[in-house]
């Protein structure tokens, strides 16, 4: 949620993003927050276990988790590439956030990190800020969030996931996530 807050506050500065105001009715914003809190949970639990959980976990065993990590993120990319208007930077940055799930993973030495992320990301795209997550605008958001800058920034109708500023911030998420989480919590667990 924060990377994402951050990401929507730099397109703000540079005037190509805006908040907008509130886009539904007082009295349905916690059940649809709630409602797509459950579903985001629900996408994010499928996914992380598909993608991060089980073939991640005995491809490893057989080349490695890094070789692993990458063939499952490349896939998890691809499974993008039936979404609305996606682009090839937005395959790109699914694979690259799939593959910052795998450090998260690595890192804390199990799922709940990923999911957590996974989660907290699509709820702010698709509830709190209304903006396009894998090309998917739905209803029930509290904010109307609208860009209005090149699609090579802003990701246009594809949603952060296109734009070429998310590839730098995914980096940087990277080295903060290299430098917050020093030794592996599963290392230790296997070492010790």
């Amino acid at each position: 949620m924060i990377g994402l807050m951050f990401f929507l506050l730099v397109l703000r500065a540079v005037g190509v993003y805006s908040f907008r105001t509130i886009a539904i009715s007082t009295g349905t914003i916690w059940r649809w927050g709630c409602l797509y809190g459950i579903g985001f949970a629900v996408v994010a639990l499928e996914e992380e276990f598909h993608y991060r959980g089980y073939v991640l976990h005995t491809l490893a065993q057989g080349i490695g988790f890094w070789p692993a990590a990458v063939a499952t993120s490349a896939l998890f990319g691809y499974s993008h590439l039936g979404n609305s208007g996606e682009t090839w930077v937005g395959l790109f940055n699914a694979g690259a956030g799939g593959l910052l799930f795998c450090l998260l993973l690595r890192r804390s030495g199990n799922l709940w990190m990923p999911i957590g992320f996974h989660t907290s990301w699509d709820w702010t795209q698709t509830y709190l800020c209304g903006i396009p997550d894998s090309g998917h605008v739905l209803p029930g958001h509290l904010l109307s969030g609208v860009f209005s800058g090149p699609s090579w920034l802003t990701g246009g109708a594809v949603g952060p996931e296109g734009s070429l500023l998310l590839t730098v911030l995914l980096f940087l998420f990277w080295v903060g996530i290299c430098l917050l989480f020093k030794r592996s919590a599963l290392r230790t667990r296997v070492a010790g």
